[in-house]
């Protein structure tokens, strides 16, 4: 029963999920991260529908409905408040989303890829992944700037490419968790390209072709990192080491996944304490660097692939 500030809720939540980067940091804006807690709050419960394998498809549809329903309520300045946990987080979210003017299609730009996770286990082509990820990963990105008050284009563009490459980095990292979950995220025609298939991961062991694959798509992955320094360099303040921070320890992932030969199956690639004192020296060195030198970086382009 949530009798306090509903912020609290969703700061507990964001803190309570292991991810591989920052949610609501430390390094954020002290004033900016009961609003980011709010958004992650919101979108993690509504993954949480659409990953419930216990529950029939059509129910967690109906939850994810109900889901887009009270965030509308939300939205229009109704939220209910009973006291649980679930309107809490609406009640922070109905105060974000005034505070901000925040648009509400980013909202249910989440909302229809948590659907499709429902029903979509496969993608045919990279563009199907890309197309799922400016959904399902994106919205985030804009909302985190549109809090910070930052709506220029070419931050959306950079923050868009960021964004997709840190969830296609976690799905390469998560190649075997996902399949035991019947979900196979790198695309048929990666596959088909270097002659491999699903027997390749059915099998549990690193085929040449599979390597290759996924060689190739982590090429395609470190295309969008690099797409996405431009608002890590042209972001200030602690936002700013925020943006970097996050680069860095999804970058360190593919590094690693790259040096494991992308044997997964032999050990899940991760982030630990020993990663700490490494990523804070690049850190340190990328803010003084890009402090230096702002603005030096383009844009990445609009037509991203």
């Amino acid at each position: 029963m949530v009798t306090g500030d509903p912020y609290d809720v969703c700061l507990e939540i964001a803190r309570a999920h292991y991810e591989n980067f920052p949610v609501a940091s430390s390094l954020m804006p002290r004033d900016m991260r009961p609003h980011v807690a709010a958004v992650y709050a919101f979108a993690r419960k509504a993954d949480d529908f659409a990953d419930e394998e216990n529950l029939a498809a059509d129910y967690r549809h109906l939850l994810l409905t109900d889901w887009e329903h009270r965030l509308r309520v939300a939205a229009a300045g109704s939220a209910e408040r009973d006291g649980s946990d679930d309107s809490a987080i609406f009640a922070a979210l109905e105060q974000t989303i005034a505070a901000f003017n925040l648009p509400l299609n980013l909202f249910t730009d989440l909302l229809s890829a948590f659907h499709q996770d429902v029903d979509v286990k496969r993608y045919a082509t990279w563009a199907d992944l890309l197309d799922y990820c400016r959904r399902s990963a994106n919205p985030v990105g804009r909302l985190v700037l549109r809090i910070s008050g930052r709506d220029a284009a070419a931050h959306d563009a950079s923050s868009d490419a960021l964004c997709t490459a840190l969830q296609l980095t976690n799905f390469w990292q998560d190649l075997e968790r996902d399949w035991q979950k019947g979900r196979l995220y790198l695309p048929a025609d990666v596959m088909t390209a270097h002659g491999a298939d699903e027997g390749h991961v059915a099998s549990r062991t690193m085929t040449a072709p599979l390597r290759a694959a996924l060689a190739d798509a982590a090429e395609r992955t470190r295309t969008l990192f690099e797409w996405g320094r431009f608002v890590c360099e042209n972001v200030s303040g602690r936002l700013g080491l925020e943006l970097r921070a996050t680069w860095l320890g999804g970058t360190r992932v593919l590094d690693r996944l790259e040096h494991a030969g992308f044997d997964v199956f032999r050990a899940r690639p991760s982030l630990g304490w020993r990663d700490m004192p490494p990523l804070a020296a690049r850190l340190a060195w990328w803010s003084a660097r890009a402090t230096s030198r702002s603005g030096v970086l383009g844009p990445p382009p609009t037509n991203q692939k």
